[in-house]
């Protein structure tokens, strides 16, 4: 028996990167996906790096059945909390029920002091940040609640989501805004045993790190640098040496809170940040 086995999870963001690392742990452990990504560029963060595609949807759905579990995967847009609510209730429909929340999907815009922000950037990111958090626990709460079984959300914020980081404040304020999602539904959701925690990586080996845009960042003065230019400079920011952490770290993370390992845990920060908030 797996440690979610029996269990459905709906992801967000599972096209790629941490969605699709959540997705196949899940997997592994058991568990049922529905799957939903934008699968699309969202314009203002084509300088930085390309946004998934559905032929990255597709081969998390490839993934997922390689275990023999089942998955429904759908295209839509957490800002857009009709198309995601219809997501969520199709998975439920042809899967049964509903366990886990990983509410996953997030973006990244930096690269300027706050006062030059542009509109556009700012509500973008807290749209998909934030904003789009909260469309998914409006949408799947309910399933919830009236499955009567109690549950786990898991909200993913950032080790930005617990100290300031210069020169990404949108990025900082939508993740400081999942946590006080979380801390909010923890509170209204503990009478369901429901219970809700965030999870706070430091930087990932995705692609949203793994840009030059990214290593720029960091190397202000390279005009071309590469991955391995950077490493040392994302090492040199966390207490552990190392430069990042791997997706399945994080998603290791989410099946202990989905789990019933971690049943009495709720209104938790838990970091996976390789010391980056203590250093």
């Amino acid at each position: 028996m797996g440690r979610v086995s029996g269990k459905v999870a709906f992801i967000t963001g599972a096209a790629r990167g941490q969605g699709r690392s959540h997705a196949i742990r899940l997997a592994e452990e058991g568990a049922d996906i529905i799957a939903v990504d934008v699968c699309e560029s969202v314009p203002s963060v084509n300088r930085f790096y390309e946004g998934a595609t559905e032929a990255d949807l597709a081969e998390t759905v490839a993934e997922v059945e390689k275990l023999d579990r089942r998955i429904v995967a759908a295209k839509a847009d957490v800002r857009d909390y009709a198309a995601l609510k219809a997501a969520v209730d199709d998975g439920v429909a042809q899967l049964g029920r509903l366990d886990i929340v990983s509410a996953n999907a997030g973006i990244f815009v930096f690269g300027d002091e706050s006062q030059n922000v542009s509109e556009q950037d700012w509500d973008d990111v807290n749209d998909i940040n934030s904003k789009g958090v909260w469309h998914t626990c409006k949408a799947a709460v309910p399933h919830l609640i009236e499955q009567g079984t109690g549950g786990s959300i898991v909200l993913t914020s950032s080790t930005a989501g617990i100290k300031g980081t210069p020169n990404v404040v949108a990025y900082t304020a939508s993740k400081h805004a999942v946590v006080g999602i979380m801390r909010t539904l923890a509170l209204e959701l503990a009478p369901h045993s429901i219970r809700v925690n965030t999870v706070h990586p430091a930087a990932v080996d995705t692609d949203m790190i793994q840009n030059q845009a990214t290593y720029r960042l960091f190397l202000p003065d390279a005009e071309n640098p590469t991955r391995d230019e950077a490493a040392p400079a994302f090492a040199s920011t966390n207490a552990l040496p190392v430069p990042w952490v791997e997706a399945v770290d994080i998603s290791n993370a989410v099946l202990f809170l989905a789990s019933d390992e971690a049943r009495y845990v709720t209104g938790t920060e838990l970091k996976v940040d390789a010391g980056y908030t203590t250093k």
